[in-house]
């Protein structure tokens, strides 16, 4: 598959090289001429512009493009590049921050594919929602962290909090979210857990146990 990465910071960075491992084009798109000598010297296929502008997409080859990342730390330039690369059929994945109002997300989301909010989610998010973001059959991302699957008992502590709110052991985080035996998505920071959701957690092999226990409200935990 071939996808358009718009920024390459922190974020930007990471997601393209999982999606690079995995033998997928990736074109990078930044502003930053310091970051394209970076991107390019890594061995992206690089093009310097502002990724919000339509004929710099067009030369990263949105044309032809699966999908597009917007993942700068601008919202605005991650949502016009968003809208750019839906005219071209691509699939959308927007960044946004943890700190906007849910009235924020809301009016964003129903625009784009995906959104992804990277100070939980990270790199890993935004390649899952850039390659169709199925939770339902999540792998191991990364030979250090394994994904599983948890439901929410009645009585785990964690009920009526919001999923930015959970602080799982060690580097664990919540990667996916489901309710009512749904297809898992990636959630909000607004999203709050109730009995019966099904969570996807990311974390190291060995913990797993103790973050099941922790989420079930085990009095071993």
């Amino acid at each position: 598959m071939k996808f358009v990465i718009v920024g390459y910071g922190r974020v930007g960075i990471r997601t393209a090289r999982i999606l690079q491992s995995e033998g997928h084009e990736v074109v990078i798109v930044d502003n930053d001429p310091v970051k394209v000598e970076r991107a390019r010297e890594t061995g992206f296929e690089t093009i310097q512009g502002d990724g919000n502008e339509e004929s710099v997409l067009i030369d990263a080859g949105i044309e032809t493009a699966d999908a597009i990342g917007g993942l700068t730390g601008d919202l605005n330039t991650n949502f016009t590049a968003c809208m750019i690369g839906k005219e071209f059929g691509c699939r959308t994945v927007l960044r946004i921050d943890a700190d906007y109002r849910e009235e924020i997300y809301e009016k964003y989301a129903a625009d784009v594919d995906e959104i992804i909010y990277p100070e939980r989610l990270g790199a890993a998010g935004a390649k899952t929602a850039l390659l169709g973001g199925d939770f339902n059959v999540l792998a191991d991302l990364t030979e250090q962290l394994s994904v599983a699957s948890i439901r929410i008992p009645d009585d785990s502590p964690f009920v009526g909090k919001r999923v930015v709110e959970v602080d799982l052991p060690g580097d664990a985080r919540i990667y996916a979210h489901g309710k009512d035996h749904k297809p898992m998505t990636i959630p909000l920071p607004q999203t709050e857990i109730e009995p019966g959701d099904s969570v996807a957690i990311m974390a190291d092999p060995g913990g797993l146990d103790d973050i099941r226990a922790t989420l079930r409200g085990d009095a071993s935990a």
